[in-house]
């Protein structure tokens, strides 16, 4: 039988078939359980052993050839398909590159480094410490009675473990215990603030449960409350760029203080202008806390303020929202770069 015929036919269908699929459709019909070199395979065993040898060398040349013709098509397809993906996917290297974007501190931050830049430019050093406190340091040597509610697990996050006395540890509600703590590594007169990141079960427009906050200590034998409106008046007109703010004490009650005060403002023009704000509280250091600074309340004397860093931001920047800060929304951070 003349091979040459079904060599060629399949050569032109698989030459002719147009995606993979048809392709196996055509090798079906010559290779396939019931393809024509298939059938002559299976018609040998009817041959004589001479003419089945011949016969079978025949056919296998054949099949060689078709399958090296399916071989060729099914290459040129996988190219075609390759170079059509390359095509759609085409990337021009002749495009300006994509550099990284211009980053900015958070306006948070941005607070925080200029609060410090402030006080440190009339004599405040600046302390840090521990964020996980013991109730001593928190609440006891800051004057706290034990029924405070600030110490109920509903207004306070405690964490696992317990000081040396056996109490919980906790997150500080306040940077207060850094009061305590400076002071009592450092001999008088104390001029130090303490910014820093502090912590309580609030959230809403205005609260978050962490917040920054910044406390202000001086501690002398000779300080009043006229030290106390200088400075954070004079802090006040620095901060916001301008003269014409007004300050006031408003009388209050913290348990480290006595008296006590809250701080309020007010801009002299503008669109709040009138408009009282309080932005602070404090005052003169309790006797008591003072005696827990390892000092004698008889000879010193001194006030102390803690002022959130997120109001100062808010009213720096017009902001009307304090979760807007902890949202990570580009639209709003870039406005501050």
């Amino acid at each position: 039988m003349d091979l040459e015929p079904i060599v060629s036919e399949a050569q032109r269908a698989f030459a002719a078939a147009s995606d993979a699929a048809a392709l196996e459709n055509e090798k079906a019909r010559f290779l396939g359980k019931t393809g024509q070199l298939t059938e002559l395979l299976k018609g040998l065993g009817k041959l004589d052993p001479e003419a089945r040898k011949s016969e079978g060398a025949r056919i296998n040349a054949a099949k060689q050839q078709i399958e090296a013709a399916l071989q060729a098509r099914r290459q040129a397809l996988n190219d075609a398909l390759l170079n059509a993906r390359l095509a759609a996917e085409a990337i021009d290297v002749t495009l300006p590159g994509r550099g990284p974007s211009r980053g900015s501190l958070h306006p948070v931050l941005t607070t925080w480094e200029r609060v410090e830049q402030i006080f440190r430019s009339i004599g405040f050093d600046v302390a840090d410490g521990p964020e996980i406190e013991t109730d001593w340091f928190n609440f006891t040597a800051l004057n706290s009675p034990e029924n405070h509610p600030a110490r109920s697990m509903q207004d306070t996050f405690y964490v696992e473990g317990n000081d040396d006395d056996g109490k919980p540890l906790l997150l500080r509600t306040h940077t207060s215990p850094m009061q305590v703590r400076y002071a009592r590594m450092n001999k008088p007169p104390i001029k130090v603030i303490a910014p820093g990141r502090t912590y309580r079960v609030d959230s809403d427009a205005t609260h978050s449960p962490m917040f920054h906050q910044v406390e202000g200590l001086w501690i002398a034998e000779d300080i009043s409350f006229a030290d106390l409106k200088g400075v954070y008046t004079d802090f006040l007109r620095k901060f916001f760029e301008r003269d014409d703010i007004q300050v006031r004490f408003r009388p209050s009650y913290f348990p480290f203080t006595e008296p006590s005060a809250e701080i309020d403002m007010a801009f002299e023009s503008g669109k709040n202008a009138g408009k009282w704000l309080e932005i602070s509280g404090s005052g003169q250091v309790h006797p008591s806390v003072v005696r827990n600074m390892g000092l004698d309340p008889e000879r010193y004397i001194g006030f102390a303020f803690g002022s959130g860093l997120e109001r100062l931001a808010m009213l720096r920047y017009g902001v009307q929202d304090l979760r807007l800060f902890y949202e990570n929304d580009l639209r709003f951070l870039r406005q501050f770069m």
